[in-house]
């Protein structure tokens, strides 16, 4: 029985090449047969979550199952009440699947085998957001079809990018102009192709051919303060460099494949290594979850400290709420010291970059601010983002406890 991974197999472009060509010629004489789509989504989910991986499958359909009911739950309750308990008890159950999968991956259970599947976090964070929008008031109706739709839209099932329902909605109801798709069209063909270059070429040359090579010898050269090498600042660069190209690479098949079938689904990356400081780096870098965190998690966090006068000054609760919300954003990577880590890091980066914004805004007559300081603050950004990304790898914890 065929089984694939989302744009890992050379086969799987063949067949999702065969499935959106009816689509492409509908969509160029205006018509859109969501009936069709459908059909084709659940045959690639068919493909991603059958066979081998079936039990992936039905965790799936029991999770798709549990979060419809919880989502319609709230949203007959919000009709007429909107008591703060039931919103976080919501939200709570909601999050339960994956934040079980996430803690029981450190340990010895098989739970993560039993209810966890690829792009469970995706799904949590579309889900979760639904709930929230439903709670602000945002969202006063849902139609449960296109929820499906939305939560389980195949393009973007695994990894993402994160998309909004209402966004989602308003295009996947909608059929371009002829030439409009047909811009949509070119880029997302363009978008296919940049895809094959980062993921297939530039990927496979930083992370399989060469990673493994300045890995071992990190290991051979331990012995120094802390095991700090040059292979090991070659193991820094080279998997931040195959880090981006594979998830940018797998993020543009993502956004391609959603362009073609007439959704404008969000870009994940913007040149992020032109980024001048960490703000603008998280601006600029896995853009749909660092805009997730930002509305769903910093905004609320600090609206919470501001109403209830948790600190006396604004500063202070803004900061404490960067710490707070990128070591959230670590723990969801996984509960290991590395992701935690990484995650207090772009934390109090952000903190100490918001503090040198106001500085610099404070004293703007004597900073300079030429092409030297911008070319000085991207390098000095893409090295510490860099040096980030080595904590983020584990390879730290290879080279010193193991």
């Amino acid at each position: 029985m065929l089984s694939f991974e989302p744009y890992e197999d050379p086969a799987y472009f063949g067949i999702l090449l065969l499935g959106l060509l009816p689509i492409m010629i509908m969509m160029l004489y205006g018509h859109r047969s969501r009936i069709y789509e459908n059909i084709i989504s659940l045959f690639f989910l068919f493909l991603t979550f059958g066979g081998p991986s079936w039990h992936e499958g039905a965790a799936l359909i029991v999770y798709m199952v549990y979060e419809t009911c919880l989502t319609y739950f709230y949203l007959h309750y919000r009709k007429n009440n909107n008591k703060s308990w039931v919103f976080y008890l919501t939200v709570f159950l909601a999050a339960l699947p994956l934040a079980t999968v996430k803690i029981s991956q450190q340990t010895t259970s098989n739970i993560p085998s039993l209810i966890g599947f690829m792009g469970i976090s995706y799904l949590t964070f579309r889900v979760v957001q639904t709930i929230m929008e439903t709670r602000d008031g945002v969202l006063k109706k849902i139609n449960w079809v296109t929820f499906l739709e939305f939560v389980l839209f195949f393009p973007t099932i695994s990894s993402g990018p994160i998309d909004r329902y209402r966004r989602f909605e308003k295009d996947y109801r909608s059929i371009p102009k002829r030439d409009d798709y047909l811009e949509m069209l070119s880029k997302g063909i363009h978008y296919i192709f940049l895809g094959f270059l980062y993921k297939f070429i530039l990927a496979y040359f930083f992370g399989t051919y060469l990673l493994p090579q300045v890995e071992a010898a990190a290991m051979h050269a331990r012995g120094g303060f802390l095991d700090i090498s040059w292979p090991l600042i070659g193991v820094m660069y080279t998997y931040s460099m195959d880090l981006f190209f594979d998830f940018a690479g797998y993020s543009l098949f993502a956004v391609g494949t959603s362009y073609v079938m007439g959704i404008k689904t969000p870009m994940n990356f913007n040149r992020p290594w032109q980024s001048h400081n960490f703000k603008e780096f998280w601006n600029r870098w896995h853009m749909s979850l660092s805009f997730w965190f930002r509305d769903y998690i910093y905004m609320r966090l600090l609206y919470t400290f501001m109403k209830n006068k948790t600190f006396k000054s604004m500063t202070t609760a803004a900061n404490v709420t960067y710490v707070l919300n990128m070591m959230i954003m670590g723990f969801w990577h996984g509960v290991t010291w590395y992701y935690v880590t990484y995650g207090l890091f772009h934390g109090f980066g952000l903190v100490i970059n918001d503090t040198w914004l106001k500085y610099k805004k404070k004293h703007r007559e004597s900073i300079p601010s030429n092409w030297f300081t911008k070319g000085f603050s991207i390098l000095l950004t893409a090295n510490l983002v860099c040096f980030s990304f080595l904590i983020f790898s584990g390879f730290l914890n290879t080279l010193w406890f193991k």
